[in-house]
C-alpha cells in the first residue's frame, strides 16, 4: 500500500507542478516544485479525490493545519496515514 500512496501522491504533485515524475524528490518542498497556493489546493483536492480521504487542511490558514506540507514525503506521510485510519 505504501508505494501505492507515494506513487500516486508523487503524480499528483508531478502533474501540478508541470513536472516529470522523477523531477519529484521526497525532500523537496512545494516551493521548491514551483508550487503556489492554488496548486496546492488542487492537489489536495486530487489526493482527497484519488484516495477517497478528507485531508484536515486549511487553505486560508495553512500553518495552522494537522496536514504536514512541508515536504513531499511529509505529503505522503500524511496521506498514509490518513488512508490507514480510514480501513481501520
Amino acid at each position: 500500500m505504501a508505494d501505492t500512496v507515494k506513487s500516486k501522491v508523487i503524480s499528483i504533485i508531478a502533474e501540478q507542478a508541470a513536472l516529470d515524475i522523477s523531477d519529484v524528490k521526497p525532500e523537496a518542498s512545494l516551493e521548491d516544485l514551483g508550487i503556489d497556493s492554488l496548486a496546492l489546493v488542487e492537489s489536495i483536492f486530487s489526493i482527497e479525490e484519488t484516495f477517497d480521504i478528507t485531508v484536515p487542511f486549511n487553505a486560508n490558514n495553512p500553518e495552522e493545519s494537522e496536514f504536514d506540507i512541508s515536504s513531499v514525503s511529509s505529503i505522503i506521510k500524511a496521506v498514509e496515514g490518513l488512508v490507514a485510519a480510514q480501513a481501520a
